[in-house]
């Protein structure tokens, strides 16, 4: 949806807003070729963000095939915790759950700290028990490690000089060094990983997500023994992430 597999999602919303605003400018609408080459992008990619972005409502696709602003009214860009954010994204998450038959997570890096949003679980797909506060357990989680990863060096070792690496498992990584190889090493992109260091019995898959500038994670849980195709999640971790970045940073 709307760019190739495995494009960071700011990259990804940064061309949404740049084509957002050559339609900006076309009320009556405008061919998607002519609004590609306002927007300085090439037509095919373009024409990936339009159609993602008529299906996300911000556009309307018309009958001859052109793109114009979508009737979206005036309701202010409400922020995390607001009733409309909560809105605006948990239909994603719950779609998540769904595809994935998996608890879905959203997490942000906010005032120093990486802060659960929303979880959204269900009889067939349980949350983890969460028995030590995220804040405290970045480095032993999936969803943590992919917002240590995606933090500057500065603000890293600020998080890090606050939180002792706690062993939570056999398999909780305890020393700095190396967390910093792994949250460093270019497999860990895009995908995150932990394998039972925060619970036994329990793996997390996550993947970046941004709210403007600030950085969050967007993620998976299951039993450890329950087979998936790492393709699959991947894919459908990475196509939710883009989404939500974009529910998150374009105004309303």
């Amino acid at each position: 949806m709307g760019d190739q597999p495995g494009a960071e999602p700011t990259v990804s919303v940064q061309r949404d807003l740049r084509l957002l605003e050559a339609a900006g400018a076309h009320p009556a609408g405008a061919p998607a070729e002519q609004l590609a080459r306002e927007a300085e992008l090439p037509p095919v990619v373009a024409g990936q963000h339009l159609h993602a972005l008529a299906e996300d409502g911000y556009l309307r696709e018309l009958d001859d095939g052109a793109f114009a602003p979508a009737d979206r009214g005036t309701s202010p860009h409400a922020g995390p915790g607001g009733r409309s954010w909560t809105e605006r994204v948990r239909p994603l998450l719950t779609s998540l759950r769904d595809s994935a038959s998996a608890a879905a997570y959203l997490t942000l890096y906010d005032e120093g700290e990486i802060r659960v949003l929303q979880i959204v679980d269900s009889p067939r797909a349980p949350r983890v028990d969460l028995w030590v506060g995220f804040e405290d357990a970045g480095h032993a989680t999936a969803l943590g490690k992919s917002v240590l990863g995606g933090l500057d060096e500065e603000a890293r070792a600020n998080y890090l000089s606050r939180h002792p690496l706690a062993d939570l498992t056999s398999h909780t990584i305890t020393r700095r060094e190396e967390l910093l190889r792994e949250l460093e090493s270019p497999p860990m992109a895009p995908l995150a990983r932990d394998r039972e260091e925060y619970k036994r019995g329990t793996t997390c898959v996550a993947v970046r997500v941004y709210s403007g500038d600030q950085v969050g994670s967007l993620g998976i849980s299951f039993r450890s023994d329950r087979m998936y195709r790492t393709s699959e999640v991947r894919e459908q971790l990475l196509s939710s992430a883009l989404r939500i970045t974009r529910r998150l940073t374009i105004p309303e």
